[in-house]
């Protein structure tokens, strides 16, 4: 077989049968096994693209001479309108090939239900009703009610309380409330039939190009000259303060100093500055290992993956922070989190914790950087990144940059600069909690957005924008937010440099315009009121649950006697 062999859908199926990663781009069938502990990005992010048509997420997230690099992988190709399985880490079953096979006994409606239990709604997509104003795309706080007159802003808030009855059951109660979730999700957002998503597809693609032609995948330099200028502006009046003894006025300019550079890091991690995979890594590791104790290796594991499958309970590890937070009731069940690879219990704590997270959700988010740290060193330690390939030497460079850290940082400014304990205790504190912005706008875009999944048959555009917001804000506004306030338009674009996300902002609404398909975007206030209304009915859920278990067990008991 030649790279000019035409495979069947029922070919690939029996290929993905054997254990082969197999996966779609540009009607190219890759073969990527050799490839999946050597990608930079990690292997879940390719297996999580096993058996569908992954060309919008390959050009969204690399760069044109990644994409023809690809093409050594080529073991045939496909005929086009490639129809999607569900992924084997999704579930996904494959029956092996036999030679000579007749036809395919699947039929398209059971291949577009294939490995979702949630078929049946999903081939009875109804297709988004217009709005009467034509800027009723936009899902701002009043708009977002204008398909029920109850509706109160908040995704969660749709799912009615548990009634009496189906307290009796817990299991059967969260099944309803997901099947409700994802009813409200079809009737919003456009049909998953294929010409329906393979329109916005095309149309995303124009657009792709649009953006392209108006060179705003082009970095303006002079603008990290300005932001290069308020960085050592934090760094020097930090130090300076420093040398007076004003410790806490210090440690603020400390913190701001890190809120703020960690925005070129996670532009950096895009190849978003220069386009090239190496100088921007180096520049990456350099601000995040070597500036922040951070390792950029551990970010870019975990954000590529979220970027892919945004949103999931199951796989993005962005959303999954048991037993402190969870923004679906799927995580009452204990889910198995196929990025950890591990189950996230709920478990005491959890039931502790989460039935108020509503009220915790801001105290916590003070403690973020410390979990970081953890997870950075995790990842060093356990080798959890490439040993081999274009990135084997990352994870040695960074274990450098993190000793570097800890060096000025641990040794030299909290041990040998600040005289006593209190005050070391007090600039550590005060230099880390002042990055909470950072963790609000990272969580805002997602958390009250949606976690239902629509299956293998929606569109990498429809589920970027299904799940993820805006945020309004003045364009002076910018260098605060630091271009965390555009995630949408991000997630559609990643590499586009994030100077550029505020004239993209403009192409992207026309787009969603013309394709039906709605925008989340608020102002910061409205924003945060979504968080911590969803976080409070997600509570006010998990209260219930566990009074539906502890009710439960007690039938249970007296049930024994």
């Amino acid at each position: 077989m030649g790279r000019g062999t035409l495979f069947t859908r029922r070919q690939v199926e029996g290929m993905i049968a054997e254990g082969k990663a197999i996966v779609i781009v540009d009607d190219m069938v890759l073969r990527l096994d050799s490839w999946l502990h050597l990608h930079p990005g990690g292997e879940r992010a390719i297996l999580h693209m096993v058996g569908k048509d992954a060309t919008d997420e390959v050009n969204a997230l690399h760069g044109a001479d990644t994409r023809l690099r690809m093409n050594k992988f080529q073991i045939g190709r496909v005929e086009s309108d490639w129809l999607n399985f569900q992924p084997p880490i999704h579930g996904g079953t494959f029956r092996p090939y036999v030679e000579d096979e007749d036809g395919d006994p699947c039929s398209e409606e059971e291949a577009q239900q294939q490995g979702s239990a949630e078929g049946h709604y999903r081939s009875a997509s109804p297709t988004s009703s217009d709005c009467s104003d034509d800027r009723g795309f936009l899902l701002d706080p009043s708009i977002r009610r204008r398909k029920g007159g109850s509706y109160d802003g908040s995704l969660a808030s749709s799912i009615s309380s548990l009634s009496e009855d189906s307290k009796k059951d817990d299991k059967n109660s969260l099944s309803a409330q997901a099947a409700k979730v994802l009813e409200f999700d079809l009737a919003k957002y456009p049909s998953l039939d294929r010409k329906t998503q393979r329109d916005i597809v095309m149309k995303y693609r124009e657009l792709d190009q649009r953006i392209r032609k108006e060179g705003l995948y082009q970095c303006r330099y002079s603008s990290y000259m300005i932001e290069l200028a308020r960085y050592l502006t934090f760094l020097f009046t930090s130090i300076y303060l420093l040398h007076l003894g004003w410790y806490k006025l210090s440690a603020l300019f400390l913190g701001i100093f890190w809120h703020q550079i960690t925005f070129t890091a996670h532009d950096s991690g895009h190849m978003g500055i220069t386009h090239d995979f190496t100088t921007d890594t180096c520049i990456g590791i350099f601000i995040a290992d070597f500036c922040g104790g951070l390792s950029l290796g551990w970010w870019k594991l975990s954000h590529n993956v979220h970027h892919i499958i945004t949103n999931e309970p199951d796989h993005d590890p962005d959303i999954q922070h048991l037993p402190f937070f969870a923004v679906s009731h799927r995580f009452f069940e204990g889910l198995f989190s196929t990025y950890y690879r591990r189950v996230l219990p709920y478990d005491a704590v959890a039931k502790a914790l989460v039935p108020f997270q509503n009220w915790l959700y801001y105290p916590i988010l003070c403690f973020g950087r410390f979990n970081l740290y953890r997870l950075s060193w995790e990842y060093l330690i356990l080798g959890l990144g490439p040993k081999r390939g274009i990135a084997w030497w990352h994870r040695w460079l960074e274990i450098c940059g993190m000793i570097v850290f800890w060096y000025w940082f641990g040794y030299q400014l909290l041990y040998k600069s600040i005289p006593t304990n209190w005050d070391r205790f007090a600039f550590l504190m005060i230099s880390h909690i002042v990055t909470m912005p950072l963790h609000v706008q990272i969580t805002l875009s997602h958390f009250a957005m949606s976690t239902a999944d629509l299956g293998a048959s929606e569109s990498f555009p429809q589920k970027m924008l299904r799940t993820t917001m805006d945020v309004d804000c003045p364009q002076w506004l910018d260098f605060v937010h630091g271009g965390l306030q555009f995630q949408a338009i991000h997630h559609l674009f990643p590499r586009i440099p994030r100077h550029n996300l505020r004239r993209s902002q403009k192409l992207v609404m026309e787009f969603c315009e013309d394709v039906k398909l709605p925008y989340a975007i608020y102002g910061f206030y409205d924003g945060n009121k979504e968080i911590i209304s969803h976080l409070r009915e997600i509570g006010r859920q998990a209260r219930i649950f566990n009074e539906c278990q502890k009710s439960i067990i007690e039938e249970g008991k007296y049930g024994a006697h």
